[in-house]
């Protein structure tokens, strides 16, 4: 698809401001109605930027944004040779199952943020860390259960073809910033992740739309700010 603006490796190494601009209307159900809509937006690419490089089992993907009302919209394409997810249900530990795309969000008028996974079957995890500290705490104690959220704190559908799966998923600003205030002119701090695992290899491949220096998605001060706007 033709984009407005790509933000790729070269971006600068501080947070980078992302645009966000209100979307027309489109069919939530359809893949090729999301598509045209989001056509306009700017591309944020999977990289890693960790690595001099890209490692070898690299698969290319990105993520566009847009929002209405009071949710940010998602849309995501990631190429992948081998797709798949072994959890049976939502709130497993994903990451560890086979493919997933992670979403991180936060409020700049918030300490408190979330995380979300999806797997190509539209499986889910939600998570909502009290600040930036808790995730380490729930490494160090090796267990998620104190920040899982059973409750339904965002939409989204999957679908799988050609090589490819694909993620729309609508994030309310309440689920984010606990209120339904306007969205437009706020600010978000924001990343999004990818494990690409392929069956038979021992490690799945990482990648980020963050510029991070280590391999750890939970580096806030490496995300990027992402301002709703009212126009492109």
């Amino acid at each position: 698809m033709q984009n407005m603006e790509t933000y790729a490796a070269a971006r600068p190494e501080q947070l980078v401001e992302i645009p966000c601009a209100p979307l027309p209307l489109f069919d939530r159900a359809d893949r090729e109605s999301i598509g045209r809509a989001f056509e306009p937006a700017a591309v944020l690419p999977f990289q890693q930027a960790w690595l001099p490089e890209t490692e070898t089992g690299f698969s290319p993907g990105d993520v566009r944004l847009g929002w209405h009302e009071h949710s940010l919209m998602v849309f995501a394409e990631l190429s992948d040779l081998d797709i798949f997810n072994k959890a049976t249900g939502s709130n497993q530990r994903l990451w560890e199952l086979g493919d997933v795309f992670e979403m991180f969000f936060k409020s700049i008028e918030t300490e408190s943020y979330v995380e979300f996974q999806i797997t190509p079957h539209n499986q889910r995890l939600q998570l909502r860390y009290p600040n930036r500290n808790a995730a380490q705490v729930a490494r160090s104690m090796r267990s998620l259960d104190e920040f899982l959220v059973s409750d339904e704190m965002f939409h989204s559908l999957t679908w799988i073809e050609n090589g490819r799966w694909h993620i729309f998923a609508q994030i309310p600003a309440l689920t984010v910033c606990g209120s339904n205030e306007p969205i437009e002119n706020t600010q978000w701090h924001f990343s999004f992740a990818r494990y690409d695992h392929t069956r038979g290899v021992k490690n799945p491949v990482i990648s980020s739309t963050s510029l991070h220096s280590q391999p750890d998605f939970h580096r806030q001060h490496e995300w990027d700010t992402l301002i709703f706007k009212t126009y492109l």
